[in-house]
């Protein structure tokens, strides 16, 4: 590439950036040259402090009336879109008696036991449109890949949706694939945003599956939520609600502005494991030692393994290893592959790895 050619490359993505978002100048000067924790806590002070609103108001402004203007539908000025569903829903009516719309909280208010008041429950950034029983549906599952297509059949919004559920005992929910980004993104925006400072909870991410009853203040699956965000890039419409929020809480998500944060942040612990690193990969309570010559993975945690089963990317199970064996050879087909590892306490631990 010329120098010419390089220079345009640059002067046109900033235009385009320029053109779709409205990031004021010097904000994240802060964040410059950080990764890492040190990035996590800089962003932090960027965004915290936020004007906060009421969930209802008769008075001033509340959530209703911010999210009919984040969350509008582009061909249909009075609606709303639904952020699972996609359903076009009729915005002045709002709730309507429970055959209209509400206010999904994308970090469910389970995860950390917190409410509706000024504050964490009625961020903006956290808060979709979505219609009444599909939020209902979604309930406080974990984010992750499902099997079970979700039908709507109550309320004034009904019809085959592309988001996927599944039984109470996986407890899962996978939103359409052009939405898998935006929701992964506002979760990491929730961990940075709320870092337990000033009585606030400390939100934080998990690779386990949590069940219904469970009231910690974490949220998964966090490497399935990684791979949603590389698979499902921004786009424009994220950048304009990003816009919009700001306008009015006066913060805004770093990881719309700047994606490449997800990585300098979670990467090294969530990111994919690439069988072909001559050093070892540390991943949390997991270890994995992939031998580059031979496709080998060795496995090490502090918790005995019930079972290990290694998935492909269609969700076909390819193995099932014997847990008193401590290594394994991979798939010889070369990609992605998914391994799951029971213990003898029900924590699943899940990861991907790449065979080179």
């Amino acid at each position: 590439m010329t120098s010419k050619t390089a220079l345009f490359s640059i002067l046109f993505f900033v235009f385009v950036s320029q053109l779709f978002s409205q990031i004021p100048q010097a904000y994240y000067n802060n964040a410059a040259g950080l990764s890492g924790d040190s990035l996590k806590d800089a962003l932090n002070d960027i965004i915290d402090g936020h004007t906060e609103y009421y969930y209802t108001s008769s008075s001033q402004d509340d959530c209703w009336d911010i999210l009919k203007k984040a969350d509008k539908d582009p061909d249909s000025a009075n609606n709303v879109i639904g952020v699972y569903s996609a359903f076009s829903m009729d915005g002045p009516k709002e709730y309507d008696g429970g055959k209209g719309w509400s206010r999904e909280h994308v970090w469910a208010k389970s995860r950390g036991n917190f409410s509706t008041s000024r504050g964490i429950g009625t961020d903006l950034h956290n808060l979709r449109a979505e219609d009444v029983s599909t939020n209902s549906a979604r309930n406080n599952r974990n984010f992750d890949n499902a099997t079970i297509r979700y039908i709507d059949n109550s309320g004034n919004y009904s019809g085959t949706t592309d988001s996927y559920t599944s039984s109470s005992t996986d407890w899962v929910w996978e939103p359409r694939d052009e939405m898998k980004g935006d929701i992964a993104r506002t979760i990491f925006y929730m961990t940075v945003r709320y870092e337990g400072e000033n009585g606030e909870l400390d939100l934080e991410l998990t690779d386990s599956l949590l069940d219904k009853s469970d009231k910690r203040a974490l949220h998964g699956n966090a490497v399935t939520l990684y791979q949603w965000h590389l698979d499902d890039t921004v786009s424009n419409a994220e950048r304009a609600r990003n816009d919009t929020i700001y306008k009015y809480q006066k913060n805004r998500n770093p990881f719309v502005d700047h994606p490449e944060y997800v990585d300098s942040i979670y990467g090294a612990t969530y990111g994919p494991i690439s069988v072909g690193l001559e050093e070892n990969v540390s991943r949390n309570e997991l270890m994995i030692y992939p031998n580059p010559s031979k496709g080998k993975v060795y496995i090490h945690t502090e918790e005995k393994i019930q079972l290990i089963q290694v998935f492909n990317l269609k969700g076909q199970l390819v193995q099932e290893i014997d847990p008193r064996v401590w290594n394994w050879q991979l798939p010889a087909n070369p990609g992605m592959y998914i391994v799951k590892l029971l213990t003898h306490d029900k924590h699943l631990i899940v990861r991907k790895i790449i065979r080179e």
